[in-house]
Order: structure tokens, then sequence, then C-alpha cells
């Protein structure tokens, strides 16, 4: 997936990729991600929302929001974040948007 992801924004494409990034992975991301204007925004949510939405969505693994909840966010400088749990996804959309002048 990584390579796709270079890959199209090689080829001029501006891109969104929401991945969950675990136990160092964000030097790996940024290493390939290096040529490319990259902005990094943390979506945040406490853990009992996390959860409670883990629960409806039948494709998720019960349990995998708490124990990925202290690993997740874990030594990334974001340039903008987001708490899911405060804002609805118009808000955060336009914070997004007004952040980097979209």
């Amino acid at each position: 997936m990584r390579h796709a992801i270079a890959a199209m924004a090689a080829q001029g494409n501006n891109l969104i990729v929401d991945n969950v990034l675990c136990d160092g992975e964000m030097p790996e991301y940024l290493r390939w991600l290096s040529d490319f204007d990259l902005c990094l925004v943390g979506v945040f949510a406490p853990l009992d929302v996390l959860e409670g939405s883990r629960i409806q969505r039948v494709d998720r693994l019960p349990g995998l929001s708490r124990r990925r909840y202290d690993r997740v966010h874990k030594n990334i400088s974001y340039d903008l974040e987001i708490d899911t749990s405060t804002l609805t996804p118009l808000e955060c959309a336009r914070r997004i948007k007004a952040k980097f002048q979209l």
C-alpha cells in the first residue's frame, strides 16, 4: 500500500491517507513521503467514544481500540489535531480546510 500511495502522489495526485500508525511507524511514512508536501492531522476521541463506534462496525475486532489507544499518537507531532467527539464531521473538515488553506 505504501508504494501505491507514493506512486499516486508522484503522478501529481493530491491524497488524503487515513491510517492508524502505532509503535514508531511514523518515521517510515515520513521517509517514503519525503518528496511531497505532507500535512499531518491527528484525529482524536476519548476511548469510550472509540469503543462505541467499533461496536457499530462489524468489520472491526473487539478490543482493538483499547489495545491501540496508548500507542497510536505516541511521539507524533501533528500540524493539526481534531477531536471527533466534540466536532461534527463538517466542523472537522472546515478546520482542516482553514488550516491548510484548501
